[in-house]
């Protein structure tokens, strides 16, 4: 594939971050006497943006969905967020396409502040030309605003040359709106079927497998 600029989606695409979402879900929930022993039924918050999650999974107002954002930064963002890992092969991925002289950027619905720091830890963010991520007030915490503002950051490119790498069928949606290609991960956080029923161009089942579609000619 002769795409020149890649959007990396974050979590569940480049690194593995459920230990320490759901760990601080699971700790936001306590506040509201809400007890989930298995972290598991939490993988779901992996992907979306979390103010639409704590609203769509626990029925919470406004006010709720905010101390419960508050709660789970109080763990997250100097636990939690390290609670992670590189996904086997991804450092050297990044490494090779920017050595070819191709873009990488970072598409993330997570704060941007988070993001980087997680890419800074895991020795990642050397192999980003751009960031886009959410604030944390909120704003631009859906993936097509984040798309948006990415394609004014980046300037004249020709959106053939763009494609969209992530793992759950916002990744998918978001670009679609801008008519951009897409690759979705299946070693991710997607249900069955979620991606091609989102529309996915391309599915790989493994990090070797994005790599062979990137640099197949």
């Amino acid at each position: 594939m002769s795409y020149d600029t890649i959007f990396w989606d974050l979590d569940g695409t480049l690194t593995d971050p459920e230990e320490g979402i759901t760990k601080s879900i699971q700790y936001a929930l306590e506040f509201f006497n809400i007890h989930v022993k298995d972290r598991s039924e939490l993988r779901r918050f992996i992907g979306p943006p979390i103010r639409d999650s704590f609203r769509m999974f626990y029925g919470f107002g406004e006010k709720e969905t905010e101390e419960a954002i508050r709660r789970y930064r109080e763990r997250y963002t100097d636990i939690g967020i390290f609670e992670n890992r590189a996904y086997k092969g991804i450092a050297e991925l990044l490494r090779d396409l920017k050595n070819a002289g191709r873009s990488n950027v970072l598409a993330t619905s997570k704060p941007k502040v988070f993001a980087e720091r997680i890419l800074k830890k895991y020795e990642l963010i050397e192999y980003f030309d751009c960031l886009g991520g959410s604030e944390l007030d909120g704003t631009r915490n859906k993936k097509e605003e984040v798309i948006e503002y990415l394609l004014e950051q980046i300037g004249d490119i020709s959106r053939d040359n763009i494609i969209m790498i992530g793992d759950r069928k916002y990744d998918v949606i978001g670009a679609k709106k801008f008519d951009i290609m897409t690759i979705g991960v299946a070693y991710g956080y997607a249900e069955a079927g979620e991606l091609r029923e989102a529309g996915a161009r391309f599915i790989a089942d493994t990090v070797e497998e994005v790599r062979e579609m990137l640099f197949a000619q």
